[in-house]
């Protein structure tokens, strides 16, 4: 009697399981390098704020990033339907200094019990340049 092998033996649905041919698309995640070789955006006094927890404030946000100089603005970014935050923000200090210096004071440390991270933040790119590699709205051509 011969032997059958076990994808022939398998339900219809799970052979491709026990496949050894490898038919996944999965990209691994770049390599620390290639994250540190991310472009750094230059120095402004406007700081992007990540790692932000849902009950985190834009009135605790501007409290505890004006330990480390005078905050003209401050922003939790939040979702329009309901009204949590997304997990990040921005700060906008009075001078490049103060700047350096809140980056400096709660980039990794905790606020809400979460680790954040502060840096400078990017420029939005030109109206009509769409950033992130993503199509153009419906509507807007």
């Amino acid at each position: 009697m011969a032997l059958r092998s076990a994808a022939a033996v398998a339900p219809r649905g799970l052979s491709r399981l026990f496949s050894t041919i490898s038919t996944s698309h999965f990209v691994p995640p770049p390599s620390p390098a290639a994250a540190q070789a991310r472009e750094k955006a230059e120095p402004s006094t406007n700081l992007f704020v990540s790692g932000l927890s849902k009950r985190t404030t834009t009135e605790k946000l501007q409290e505890a990033f004006s330990q480390f100089g005078e905050v003209v603005h401050a922003r939790v970014v939040t979702d329009r339907v309901s009204g949590y935050s997304k997990g990040f923000g921005f700060v906008k200090y009075a001078t490049l200094d103060d700047a350096a210096k809140g980056i400096e004071g709660m980039d990794g440390k905790f606020l809400d019990g979460w680790v954040i991270f502060a840096e400078y933040a990017r420029p939005r790119p030109p109206f009509g340049q769409h950033g992130n590699n993503m199509a153009p709205p419906y509507g807007r051509q």
